[in-house]
């Protein structure tokens, strides 16, 4: 029963990937000779050099920043190693919508330096951050705490040992970090830099936002503006290529070149302390990031809200606080299940199919959240045409659209898009269980079923608390997704701030972005948390 379980969420999981695929065979339609013709090589242009800038940009941030708070000392070492991972709580395309705010022409910089100096319009040169370079720049400081959360780990778990030999043998600390630290810690960067690669591909907000032409965008615009859903499709199988690149990056980072450690000995890690100059400049390395990718957007955020914030009414606003925290809340009571009963399938049946199987089923996580939407209402939307010709040949009635634009397509959504992060959660839980556990239970005449929930879900309390937290966050700061398949008239704060944004009422959506920002701190906490237990110890 297990495993027939995993086939079935496996199936359910890959049916928009599928149908997808089965577009990419279909006739090309006009709205696609002329995308073809006109914006598809700039799209093109435009993915590769996001995906190379933010790529680059976020590994040397991340690994440096990471080198530096856990193998050096120097003022506000502490609290830098946990304010790197502030970013992750700020989402990407509220970041742009506030750096759009202060650096337009009419904003508080470039007015504030007309005012001082006295210059006109054609006076000064200010660079534009509204266009392919900004986006590259917003988004590096965006996305690089993921390389920076993997690669500290890595850095946290080597061995201080190997480190002492390299300086006997004359090495110096630069020399080090490239000979020793760096190989050590390649596959977790590389794993950071694929996440890396995968968000910036699935980017909608921030790009559209900015007026950079790129898939996801086209996407969007395709379904809605052009009602061309196979144009759609197609495009969504190109952008569905890059993906793959970016989790061929990932798996090939765990078999090519590997370097491991040859003792389990540890000692503590003892961080060199530097001299006042280089110590200065390694708290402004790490002190940048932080500054740009969290402090300044949510100290802008905050005096908008005071000064103007949300104009709707409390029952309005608690409407759109009330339907994303629903959501979230649904979607992670329905991933924690699926998660569990995946993991538990894996557990009680192991072996390459079953493996395979929950690679399937975990997928999603890769794949942008517009292509998933286009992949379920293709086929929600065929269903819905078949049951209303039914019923119209059968009852004289049309019953209208069942599931497309519903609120279980937008679950069925979040279930593709974040499986993975429920599982791995829950998978992690999972294996620190003894199977001897498993095995007295089942002497003792429990089923499969009451081991579970007797023995298995009270253990694992904690990481189904996490899971459902992880998920929770994912789902409130969702937005292609949301969307393109919410229903009608139907609104979250995600969609709330990207609408009020786009119509230059910033000060508006900030109240909105705050209550976003603010619940995505805890799982930022518990992160910094996580990796800083991570060393092992003697």
């Amino acid at each position: 029963m297990w495993a027939v379980l995993a086939v079935i969420a496996a199936l359910v999981v890959a049916a928009p990937i599928l149908a997808i695929l089965v577009n990419l065979g279909q006739p090309a339609t006009d709205v696609w000779r002329h995308l073809a013709g006109t914006v598809l090589p700039e799209m093109l242009q435009n993915t590769v050099v996001l995906v190379i800038g933010v790529g680059l940009g976020s590994a040397v941030i991340g690994t440096g920043c990471a080198w530096l708070v856990t193998m050096t000392e120097f003022p506000g070492r502490r609290w830098l190693a946990w304010a790197l991972f502030l970013p992750l709580a700020m989402p990407s395309y509220v970041t742009a919508f506030v750096y759009g705010d202060l650096l337009q022409f009419a904003g508080p910089v470039q007015s504030s330096l007309r005012a001082a100096f006295g210059w006109n319009r054609n006076d000064y040169w200010f660079p534009d951050v509204m266009s392919l370079g900004g986006a590259v720049f917003l988004l590096i400081f965006a996305f690089f705490p993921y390389v920076f959360m993997l690669a500290r780990a890595a850095f946290l778990d080597q061995s201080v040992c190997v480190l002492e030999v390299g300086r006997t043998l004359g090495l110096s600390p630069w020399a080090r970090f490239r000979r020793i630290a760096l190989p050590l810690a390649r596959p977790m960067i590389a794993g950071g830099v694929a996440l890396v690669l995968m968000e910036t591909l699935a980017e909608f907000g921030a790009v559209s936002y900015f007026g950079v032409p790129t898939f996801t965008t086209a996407i969007y615009r395709t379904w809605f503006g052009m009602g061309d859903p196979v144009a759609a499709a197609q495009l969504s199988g190109i952008l569905m290529i890059f993906v793959l690149a970016a989790v061929m990056l990932e798996r090939g980072s765990r078999q090519a070149r590997r370097f491991h450690h040859t003792s389990a000995r540890t000692r503590p890690l003892m961080p060199q302390r530097l001299q006042p100059l280089p110590a200065f400049l390694a708290c402004l390395a790490c002190g940048l990031p932080v500054l740009i990718g969290f402090v300044l957007p949510a100290v802008w955020l905050l005096h908008l809200a005071i000064r103007e914030g949300d104009p709707s009414s409390i029952e309005r606003l608690a409407e759109f606080t009330f339907n994303s925290f629903s959501l979230a809340g649904l979607a992670a009571v329905l991933l924690i299940v699926v998660a569990l009963c995946l993991a538990y399938a894996q557990r009680l049946v192991p072996g390459r199919r079953m493996n395979w199987l929950v690679q399937f089923a975990t997928m999603g996580y890769a794949v942008p959240g517009s292509v998933i939407a286009i992949g379920i209402l293709l086929p929600l939307a065929y269903f819905d045409h078949a049951i209303n010709r039914w019923a119209e040949a059968a009852f004289g009635v049309t019953p209208g659209l069942l599931l497309s634009g519903s609120v279980i397509a937008l679950l069925y959504a979040y279930l593709v898009r974040f499986l993975a992060v429920a599982f791995n959660t829950v998978e992690g839980g999972l294996q620190r269980i003894r199977p001897s556990f498993d095995q007295a239970a089942r002497v003792l005449g429990q089923s499969p079923f009451g081991v579970v929930r007797k023995i298995h879900a009270p253990l694992l309390r904690g990481s189904l608390l996490t899971a459902a937290m992880l998920v929770f966050v994912d789902v409130l700061k969702e937005l292609p997704a949301t969307l393109i398949v919410r229903p009608f008239d139907f609104d979250t704060l995600a969609v709330r701030v990207y609408q009020l944004a786009s119509d230059e009422r910033l000060s508006e959506a900030s109240t909105g972005a705050l209550i976003i920002v603010g619940v995505s701190l805890v799982p930022v906490i518990w992160l910094h948390a996580a990796v800083a237990r991570s060393r092992p110890r003697d």
